[in-house]
């Protein structure tokens, strides 16, 4: 089983972002250090939800020129809001800078508010993500001496004459992982080969407390799907061995009651961002003519506990991860930061970190 570390937290006010930028990045150095196997980072905009998620290609450039060893993903790109000619370049190029090394989730966006500021109603996200991905895949597959790809999305119009440069560095084309939430998203990943992201809450999520019996049924949905495309073994294991179990929040401590105790302080801080963030969700939905932002989760009820935080002594956490291990999930991601950076949420951070790092990891190590 791998493990990731998703880079995020809430910058509150412009004051912030400095020192979270370099904090974050000092985050990653540290678990390519303890042993981690990838880096993720988010794609928002305007919300303070991690202040270089409003390029985190830009940042993941800046990371892979400092970072040898471990994976750069996106959990995960919103399609909608990217010109599909300027993605598959810069997915190339980067993927040429990182060696292979990319782990390119995508999605169709969360926000009302990210999708208008870019132009793109909310209400058309979904039909423009599928219309961008398909554009994008054609890109990739364009040779110099084929026929030019004409397009006109609705969205975007234009026309590639010779290709797309640079070519990847991972052929035919840098690793998708879509997020397998809808059926298509699930048969696109399946069709193509591909690892995903798999999803254990069931909408509305502040009411769901099996994330396991949930995950393990998408899980499987996902996998039938695989097997069914006629995929060689290889490929089969090759898309499982990324495929994701994510947790918002992952805090691991000596005891369970003191990973009890500092969570409570970790969630307030949560709370905090997040109901902040809520305020100007509803006013893009105004602007949007949508009404789905449901009110901020409680963070502190089972319903979003159990779905989205894993936390306990270290005995604990792999007690709850190893049915995904049995289960075959390849790859777990989580943040230890998510929330508000103050001096004592580093503090935490760091201690829970290293102590994963060093008493759950090896644990699902396996060697060959």
């Amino acid at each position: 089983m791998r493990f990731s570390v998703f880079l995020t937290t809430r910058s509150m006010q412009p004051s912030e972002d400095e020192a979270i930028l370099d904090a974050t990045i000092a985050h990653a150095c540290l678990a390519e250090a303890l042993g981690f196997d990838a880096v993720f980072s988010p794609d928002h905009h305007f919300t303070g939800y991690a202040p270089w998620a409003s390029d985190p290609l830009m940042f993941m450039a800046h990371l892979a020129a400092i970072l040898k060893r471990v994976y750069f993903g996106f959990s995960v790109h919103t399609i909608p809001l990217v010109h599909p000619v300027r993605f598959a370049e810069r997915l190339n190029l980067l993927d040429q800078l990182s060696k292979g090394r990319m782990l390119v989730g995508i999605g169709s966006g969360t926000t009302p508010e990210e999708s208008i500021g870019f132009g793109i109603n909310f209400k058309d996200a979904a039909r423009v993500a599928q219309e961008n991905i398909d554009l994008v895949l054609r890109l990739w597959g364009k040779c110099m001496e084929d026929p030019l790809i004409e397009f006109d999305t609705g969205s975007y119009k234009g026309a590639l004459v010779q290709r797309i440069v640079p070519a990847s560095y991972t052929r035919p084309h840098p690793r998708i992982m879509p997020v397998a939430m809808r059926d298509t998203s699930v048969a696109l990943a399946a069709k193509h080969g591909w690892s995903a992201f798999v999803h254990a809450f069931n909408p509305p999520h502040i009411a769901n407390t099996e994330p396991l019996k949930f995950y393990t049924a998408n899980f499987k949905t996902y996998h039938a799907a695989l097997l069914s495309a006629g995929h060689s073994d290889t490929v089969v294991a090759d898309a499982l061995s990324w495929t994701t179990r994510t947790y918002q929040l992952i805090h691991v401590a000596p005891t369970d009651a003191q990973a009890h105790d500092e969570l409570q302080v970790i969630l307030r801080l949560y709370k905090e961002a997040v109901q902040r963030e809520h305020v100007f969700n509803k006013r893009a939905e105004q602007l949007s003519g949508v009404n789905n932002i449901p009110d901020p989760p409680d963070p502190f009820s089972p319903g979003w506990l159990e779905p989205w935080c894993l936390w306990g002594s270290p005995d604990t956490v792999v007690a709850k991860l190893q049915p995904y291990a049995d289960l075959g999930v390849g790859n777990i991601l989580g943040s230890f930061t998510h929330g508000q950076l103050t001096p004592e949420r580093k503090k935490l951070t760091d201690s829970a970190m290293r102590l994963f790092a060093a008493e759950v990891m090896p644990r699902f190590r396996t060697t060959s």
